[in-house]
């Protein structure tokens, strides 16, 4: 094996050894998520994937990408990194399956200061849990160290994944029509959206997130660095058992901007606020911070993740696979005609 070494990009702050280092670490993590249709190990200059296209008539790409944005700061200042992998996995397949794409594979980046083997390895472990509950396979990665650029316990987290769709059974939100049932999924917490306001509120680089908080029933790091649920089994699953016609997954900007892009003009998704099962987390963010609902509601999940509409005639069909999932799910609404998209009642 060809050892390689350079002395003066490691007086620059490279360590290239620690790259390979890490990736000997990382292995492991990436072998649980092999799947059939993995074509490649990790370490060469593409990740390759051979797709099953057996019974699809007009097989379809969807992408997505995303980061874990600055909930990872909790991470750092908590030193545990296992975790947030799951989010960035989550961000992205979450969003493929509002078409009703199964993801098929992810591809990590990570930006960060001074590379740290045993750090990287636990980020990506992270991700490859991530890959493991929403059924698909780290085919690829890049770990990137940027000295001077960022501090040595600084790093950024993103990935990209695509998924898999035939264009007929593609969900958008054509079908949408009044007297759809609406369902929320519960959410795990805050998920990975609006943590600027939340380390504000908390004033996270100075409290003791390790301290226990009533309202919580926790420490407040633990409750912040709660993982993303990912929905992709369970949603696949009320798809196949159910007329779904339109799905959105509830990130930044809360139930304001993601729920309208399921519904059609000239028609409202109409929510009983009072159906919202809202956990501890933000009830106890709204008060510390003064923040008024209507923010709350812009801003947070507010302990829903998933949102589908679907046919009321089956309804039932797609509650009893959910639950068969292990997802608490519930009926939050219906479809009304209305020219608002979004009337919280």
């Amino acid at each position: 094996m060809v050892k390689s070494h350079s002395a003066s990009y490691a007086a620059a702050g490279v360590n290239i050894e620690a790259g390979y280092e890490g990736v000997r670490l990382m292995k492991k993590h990436v072998e649980r998520t092999f799947i059939p249709g993995v074509v490649s190990d990790i370490g060469g200059f593409g990740g390759l994937f051979a797709p099953a296209l057996t019974g699809m008539k007009e097989p379809v790409l969807v992408s997505g990408t995303d980061g874990v944005g600055t909930k990872q700061r909790i991470a750092q200042l908590m030193d545990r990194h296992d975790t947030v992998g799951i989010d960035c996995v989550a961000m992205c397949v979450n969003d493929i399956v509002c078409c009703g794409a199964k993801p098929l594979f992810f591809l990590d980046y990570i930006a960060i200061g001074r590379n740290d083997p045993e750090k990287v390895a636990a980020l990506v472990s992270g991700v490859a849990e991530g890959c493991v509950q929403a059924g698909c396979a780290l085919i690829g990665g890049e770990t990137a160290e940027h000295p001077g650029t960022m501090q040595p316990e600084d790093y950024d987290l993103a990935g990209f994944s695509v998924g898999l769709v035939d264009r007929e059974k593609v969900i958008d939100r054509s079908r949408v029509t009044p007297g759809d049932a609406v369902i929320g999924l519960a959410s795990s917490g805050l998920h990975s959206n609006g943590y600027s306001l939340v380390r504000k509120v908390f004033d996270v680089e100075h409290a003791n997130l390790g301290a226990y908080v009533p309202e919580l029933g926790a420490a407040l790091g633990d409750v912040l660095l709660t993982p993303t649920r990912i929905y992709v089994k369970p949603v696949l699953a009320a798809i196949a058992a159910a007329d779904v016609h339109g799905i959105s997954h509830i990130t930044g900007g809360g139930f304001y901007e993601n729920i309208p892009r399921s519904v059609p003009e000239g028609l409202c998704a109409r929510i009983d606020r009072s159906a919202v099962k809202i956990p501890p987390i933000f009830t106890l963010l709204q008060k510390r911070g003064n923040i008024p609902e209507r923010d709350m509601f812009n801003t947070f999940n507010m302990g829903v993740g998933m949102v589908l509409i679907v046919s009321p005639d089956t309804s039932d069909s797609a509650l009893r696979a959910l639950s068969d999932a292990g997802e608490d799910a519930w009926i939050l609404g219906e479809i009304g005609r209305g020219e608002d998209k979004l009337c919280l009642m």
